[in-house]
């Protein structure tokens, strides 16, 4: 099974680069598991949000039981018409700011969040969900991402090539 760790320049208003980061691993669907803890674990190993032989660090048994797995399940995936405040995510998980911001990070790395406005009793503050409330909309988000990484990667290469053959 082969991976690819994609990376690509995507330019912001300023044409800066944006960082956007997913493993792409060479795999079958997993439309035949029916138990969608079996189905996400694998997903989300395969796309490099959850490393490969993952141990949590705390009083988690399994990953299904880690603050990763559970933020993207139970909180993302299970409520997509739910903004979540860093605070709300790590209250519900019994974990630090930083370990959702870790997370969360993570997960818009892969350009797979929206950023929302949350309101909690007077105030206003930001937020995060699944885009769109849809895991299959942000999806084409990320496929997006990746096909632009793979043309610039053939740019590259045609590239290389054409410099290679001018030095021979």
């Amino acid at each position: 099974m082969g991976s690819l760790n994609y990376a690509p320049p995507i330019p912001d208003s300023q044409g800066f680069p944006l960082p956007f980061e997913i493993m792409i691993v060479s795999n079958t669907p997993l439309t035949p598991l029916k138990d969608i803890d079996d189905v996400a674990l694998l997903f989300l190993t395969q796309i490099g949000y959850i490393p490969k032989g993952y141990d949590p660090k705390t009083d988690a048994s399994s990953v299904r039981e880690s603050v990763p797995y559970r933020l993207f399940v139970e909180c993302l995936l299970g409520r997509l018409d739910k903004g979540w405040t860093v605070e709300q995510l790590a209250a519900k998980l019994k974990t630090t700011k930083a370990t959702i911001y870790r997370h969360i990070n993570k997960l818009k790395e892969m350009d797979l969040l929206d950023e929302v406005n949350v309101t909690e009793r007077t105030n206003v503050r930001k937020g995060y969900r699944i885009r769109y409330g849809n895991l299959s909309k942000a999806w084409n988000f990320v496929e997006s991402n990746v096909e632009i990484a793979m043309e610039n990667y053939r740019k590259t290469v045609d590239h290389l090539e054409k410099l290679s053959e001018q030095r021979r």
